[in-house]
């Protein structure tokens, strides 16, 4: 294999010439390099040198740069940006203190967000960048250093591993219909594209129940929680989002049926190579607050 590192001028020639280009002078680049103008100045003559071009037309009191030390400059730029990011991912970002967390929308707002403040005693170093997309997560996927998502374990990559196992069943404010609900007349919701219906949960309790009324049907479960919990009907939900909610009694469950829901929530750890401080302590505090929270 070729050495090349024969073809490359050392660092500090390329850095004294990003500068003094930046600047346009040897001045205020040795300012900022900790140098003196002297040595700043004889750096870039020793890449002029060495590329056999000037870089820069030298004035009285300012510089200039040639059309080559224009065009070398986005070069020199583009090399100090990459080794910056491809420095920040080999040590995790912030010395592995942050990471991002793509996660679902509703698991955030109902499960998440109450606990962070048990994630923050345990780990006060940690810095969490959330993002929640709603549609077409795998778009984002690839910036994210951890991903929770709801699904099936079909749909999930071999090296997800399952946090929850959910059942699901009807929830509403104890006020609606003054608490005597009739299925018959009342407003219906439910979260799109969950196996988990209102359809299929009617004939699981009674095969020969009634096709449900006409279902109002949000793209996250967090617009139909809310609409519950402010009196607007009743909806289908399941117990990692419902449980708290229940337990402060902004929700009740009106009827005593949980079928088994197909989906749950996953967690697709950073991979081997992308593991830091950071994702080692969240992976690890969810797994155990998650065990926890199955038990109960």
């Amino acid at each position: 294999m070729a050495d090349t590192t024969q073809s490359l001028p050392p660092l500090t020639w390329l850095r004294a010439f990003e500068a003094s280009a930046r600047h346009l002078s040897f001045t205020r680049a040795a300012s900022e390099l900790n140098l003196t103008q002297s040595a700043v100045s004889q750096h870039v003559r020793s890449l002029e040198s060495f590329l056999n071009r000037a870089l820069f037309v030298r004035k009285t009191r300012a510089l200039e740069l040639t059309e080559d030390g224009s065009n070398y400059l986005p070069v020199v730029r583009e090399a100090f940006d990459l080794l910056a990011s491809g420095t920040q991912a080999f040590i995790g970002g912030d010395r592995g203190r942050s990471m991002v967390l793509q996660c679902n929308l509703a698991f955030s707002v109902f499960w998440l967000a109450p606990r962070l403040a048990r994630l923050y005693a345990q780990h006060p170093w940690l810095v969490l960048n959330i993002v929640t997309p709603i549609w077409d997560p795998d778009r984002h996927a690839a910036g994210a250093t951890i991903d929770i998502r709801f699904g099936r374990s079909e749909d999930m990559s071999r090296a997800s591993i399952r946090l929850t196992r959910e059942q699901f069943f009807p929830v509403c404010a104890p006020s609606y219909q003054d608490g005597d609900i009739d299925l018959t007349t009342a407003t219906l919701f439910d979260c799109a594209g969950v196996t988990g219906s209102w359809g299929k949960w009617l004939k699981s309790k009674s095969p020969q129940s009634l096709p449900p009324r006409a279902v109002n049907l949000t793209s996250t479960f967090n617009i139909s929680m809310q609409a519950a919990i402010y009196g607007a009907g009743i909806t289908m939900s399941h117990n990692t989002l419902a449980r708290d909610i229940l337990a402060r009694g902004d929700l009740l469950e009106p009827f005593d049926h949980r079928p088994e829901l197909s989906e749950g929530y996953f967690l697709q750890p950073a991979p081997e190579h992308g593991s830091t401080p950071a994702s080692r302590a969240f992976q690890g505090w969810i797994e155990e607050e998650m065990t926890a929270f199955q038990a109960g």
